[in-house]
């Protein structure tokens, strides 16, 4: 009798153990699973896998655990177009040096003020600067800046950006001192192939 017992604790023992097994087996297999590379060679790949595997956006944003945002950057910050193209606005800055001979001279009531972009080209074609242009609003009570031209250290958004090249260049305005410093700079693109967000800087004018 005790020699009948003993059998059936081991073999309930046998049992248990083979179950953990098997729920271990199951729980790898399940971590195997979420954790496989995608063969981006592969031609039967889904699109949605390439999209989130293979392509530059998917992969980058997969490297870094989220989605580049084009709202909510303050001056300093960047945004990169799915192309490459990187902007920054670095600051916005009260203009002061007229060129009298050219009769500039600052306007009774405005804040002439000049902004400075840096753009990077990390992609792998030109890129026309001709393309991008500023909405600069007030932040505080509204307001919209017009755009103007000032002479001396202008570098104006013009010409094509070449792979791995930087280039700081300016876009200059006038403000209504009644809207105050505090502005938005809506950098804008135009381009018929891709859909393209806008970035928003937020910052003050300085000086």
């Amino acid at each position: 009798m005790a020699a009948i017992l003993l059998a059936a604790l081991t073999a309930c023992g046998g049992s248990d153990g083979g179950g953990d097994a098997a729920d271990s087996k199951s729980s790898d297999d399940s971590k195997g699973a979420a954790a496989k590379k995608v063969d981006c060679a592969d031609e039967d790949i889904s699109q949605a896998d390439w999209t989130k595997h293979c392509s530059e956006e998917g992969a980058g944003s997969e490297a870094d655990g989220s989605e580049e945002k084009a709202t909510g950057l303050e001056f300093g910050g960047s945004y990169t177009w799915p192309d490459g193209l990187k902007v920054s606005v670095t600051e916005a800055k009260v203009f002061k040096d007229y060129d009298t001979e050219l009769m500039e001279s600052a306007e009774p009531g405005n804040t002439d003020f000049r902004v400075r972009l840096k753009l990077t080209n990390s992609g792998k074609s030109a890129v026309a600067l001709d393309d991008l242009s500023l909405i600069i609003e007030g932040a505080t009570n509204g307001g919209e800046a017009a755009q103007t031209a000032f002479e001396k250290g202008a570098e104006p958004l013009q010409g094509r950006l070449a792979p791995g090249v930087s280039a700081t260049k300016t876009n200059d305005n006038a403000l209504e001192t009644k809207y105050g410093k505090k502005i938005v700079v809506t950098v804008q693109r135009n381009s018929e192939e891709l859909n393209l967000d806008f970035p928003e800087f937020t910052g003050s004018i300085t000086g």
